[in-house]
């Protein structure tokens, strides 16, 4: 679990991955499906440094066999590093999932382990429904691009154990990926869509707050 960053763009001077949505801390939500999935075996979350060793006492709370924390590094590729380094060694799956994706379905996990489970790479995604423009610096629009095989990467991220190690690995420090599904890529391994749902959303503006607070309405409400 990713949740080392400090979430500048959402403002209000608490670290965005603790503040809460619908009277619950981000992260918290984001971490209930796995630790009450059946499959998962161990949950690493990679926190700020000056957190990792001392959480907030709701989240200390809930630490144990299943569910430990690392301090994370600077950039995304560190910190899931650092947290597969600590993950339980008869973790032969290993899944990647944003502490700022709060809303993800059971069904995706079990999606996302079972590509995973039969040797590839798995990444939660949905198809892009937009009209894309590519444009300049100036603004002007070069071109319209086809979005016919286009899909929005989310998480979780599934991969076999030795094919995530790898790929991180050989990305060495200071990689510039946005996920790890481009480090696996790199390698020239296969990779594959699971399709999700628009529901699981990255929150990372306070637009995104807003949103995320009315749909934490909705989910509760049902």
């Amino acid at each position: 679990m990713v949740a080392a960053g400090v979430g500048q763009r959402v403002g209000g001077g608490v670290l965005k991955q603790y503040r809460e949505i619908g009277g619950v801390p981000m992260l918290l939500r984001a971490l209930r499906p796995f630790v009450s999935h059946p499959e998962v075996k161990h949950v690493v979350v990679a926190l700020p440094a000056t957190h990792a060793a001392a959480p907030p006492e709701w989240l200390a709370a809930l630490a144990g066999k299943a569910l430990s924390f690392v301090a994370g590094g600077v950039e995304r590729h560190s910190s899931v590093q650092k947290a597969l380094a600590a993950l339980d060694p008869a973790c032969g799956i290993v899944l990647v999932h944003d502490a700022a994706r709060p809303f993800v379905e059971r069904a995706t996990i079990d999606a996302v382990i079972a590509a995973a489970r039969e040797g590839t790479g798995a990444v939660a995604a949905v198809p892009v429904s937009d009209t894309l423009k590519e444009a300049g610096h100036d603004g002007r629009i070069r071109r319209t691009v086809p979005r016919d095989e286009l899909w929005r990467a989310q998480t979780p991220q599934g991969f076999p154990r030795d094919m995530l190690e790898r790929a991180h690995a050989a990305a060495g420090a200071g990689a510039d990926a946005t996920d790890d599904a481009i480090l696996v890529e790199r390698l020239g391994e296969s990779v594959r869509v699971v399709p999700d749902t628009p529901a699981n959303f990255k929150v990372t503006t306070a637009e995104d707050l807003a949103l995320a607070e009315a749909w934490a309405a909705v989910v509760q409400g049902r």
